[in-house]
């Protein structure tokens, strides 16, 4: 999939400018395509050199949270939910604690552990599988829990915020928790009514009522504020909630005797390998989309659905920020490079860029997920989890734009 959307780029840029070059006499399209290529290049090169800080330093710090447990605290505290959610899994059996621990990593930002424990816990579920081929309803409910994963710390969004020049890269922090929240909460109430869930059970509505409570405190808290009140609040959150963490994390390890200089500097290893390897991914999409826009296919495109919007008589700030949206459930590296590009052409603090980071740190690369979990097991029906998962995207999406207005204006 991920091949056919970064050649289809290139084929719509191609018949862009071979279109205007035709009928509007345009050769000049193609000088600006060929050196989009290499600002693009060059901007993956500059994106990179805050990346290998940032996440050797972000990676160091999980390193120290992981050694410490604090994955396992937040496990072990969310394994009785799990057990009422998925009736059919066996008390005690080991897919509980491995949900448990991947949803939990995903919530921190440890996505290099979450995937490999993810991963454990399908084969965990498929060994209770009757028929191989086709999920089961625990698996699908997994599935769609990791699709729509509550983020809480985007670090990867205020690393491109902060490369590309950002005053303040925590900006959307505020904007993206209300997001992420929503997308997990729809995606959850989906799956919930296609497999009739029984919600009214004491555990899971103390979970259901304790999320609703917060975000409506949240939401009444934040509602008699201007938007330049807004913005603030979201910064002074965003700085705190990560400098807190990483004493949490220090004061944590320090009380269970982790050695936490060494452990850092272990973490940070594996930070500087993630960076080195996507590097060729960012370059690839980066030159892609940079193509897409010299030849004047994304703006063609955007015009169109700017003008579909205005047909509703809404406002169209928002419009520009719909290709990060609309590529997100295929390809999170198109994403990524969506939302570069936009930052770069249009500012990191225009409201389209704020819109596309809010909706890149709420929502999921559906598909992709799917097709590396269920493919991990062999699982060729996936029932209701595409469906659910969708729905939690669009769900993350809506938000997005709706509280970047109520933030930004």
């Amino acid at each position: 999939m991920l091949n056919a959307l970064w050649l289809g780029f290139f084929i719509i840029a191609a018949i862009c400018a071979f279109g205007r070059w035709l009928f509007e006499g345009n050769a000049a399209v193609f000088a600006a395509m060929v050196d989009s290529l290499f600002a693009m290049a060059k901007l993956s090169v500059e994106v990179m050199i805050l990346l290998f800080g940032t996440l050797t330093l972000w990676l160091g710090f999980l390193k120290i949270a992981e050694k410490a447990g604090v994955v396992d605290v937040l496990a072990r505290a969310l394994s009785p939910l799990f057990r009422r959610l998925m009736p059919e899994v066996p008390a005690g059996h080991p897919a509980l604690g491995l949900m448990t621990l991947n949803l939990t990593a995903n919530a921190l930002g440890l996505d290099n552990a979450a995937t490999p424990m993810g991963l454990k816990a399908m084969r965990a579920l498929q060994d209770l599988n009757p028929d191989p081929q086709t999920a089961t309803r625990a698996q699908v409910l997994f599935m769609v829990l990791n699709a729509s994963a509550l983020t809480l710390l985007p670090v990867s969004i205020f690393m491109y915020r902060a490369q590309q020049g950002a005053s303040d890269p925590t900006l959307v922090f505020l904007p993206i928790l209300l997001a992420t929240t929503a997308s997990m909460l729809t995606g959850f109430v989906a799956v919930a009514i296609a497999q009739r869930i029984r919600l009214w059970d004491p555990v899971v509505l103390a979970w259901l009522a304790g999320t609703a409570l917060v975000l409506g405190t949240a939401i009444a808290v934040l509602a008699g504020m201007s938007a330049a009140a807004l913005a603030a609040v979201s910064s002074l959150l965003g700085n705190l909630v990560l400098f807190l963490l990483i004493l949490f994390f220090l004061a944590f390890a320090a009380l269970r005797r982790i050695p936490v200089y060494e452990t850092f500097v272990e973490g940070a290893k594996e930070g500087f390998e993630v960076s080195r390897n996507l590097l060729p991914y960012l370059v690839a999409m980066l030159c892609a989309v940079g193509v897409m826009r010299a030849s004047g296919a994304l703006d063609i495109l955007l015009e169109g659905l700017r003008l579909l919007v205005q047909t509703f008589g809404l406002d169209t700030r928002f419009v520009d920020a719909l290709p990060t949206a609309l590529v997100k459930p295929f390809s999170g590296s198109a994403a990524r490079a969506m939302l570069i590009e936009l930052m770069k052409s249009g500012g990191v603090d225009s409201f389209p860029a704020l819109v596309a980071a809010t909706v890149q740190g709420s929502t999921e690369t559906t598909f992709y997920v799917l097709a590396v979990y269920f493919g991990s097991v062999g699982i060729q029906r996936a029932r209701h989890a595409v469906s659910c998962s969708l729905i939690a995207d669009a769900a993350g999406i809506v938000t997005s734009i709706g509280v970047c207005y109520w933030f930004f204006g």
